[in-house]
């Protein structure tokens, strides 16, 4: 098993925030079987201001480019990383289209 972690920024609105941890209580099924059946174990999301931070634990053989490539040919997923994208914005060190930044271990215990 691996674990992976990302940072993404969400837009500073209240109302925004707020709409978006709503929607993360209740993640449509067809976006939690597509998250697993990609090979990803578990899956946390934390917030600290307008900055999320996403943890994820695999399996050894998990690939974000082919999670990647399923996701862009399954409408429901594609409906809600459109609806996120609403709530979302990319980091300021962001390649133009990229979302979820990989973040680099420095310390582990």
């Amino acid at each position: 098993m691996k674990r992976r972690c990302f940072a993404l920024d969400l837009k500073d609105d209240p109302e925004l925030i707020r709409a978006y941890e709503t929607h993360h209580q209740a993640v449509w099924p067809e976006i939690l079987a597509s998250i697993r059946e990609s090979g990803i174990i578990d899956m946390e999301i934390y917030r600290v201001g307008n900055r999320l931070f996403m943890i994820m634990e695999t399996e050894d053989d998990f690939s974000l480019a082919q999670k990647a490539e399923r996701d862009a040919t399954n409408p429901k997923v594609q409906e809600w990383e459109a609806l996120m994208w609403t709530y979302q914005q990319a980091l300021p060190m962001a390649e133009p289209g990229e979302k979820w930044m990989p973040m680099q271990c420095i310390f582990k215990l």
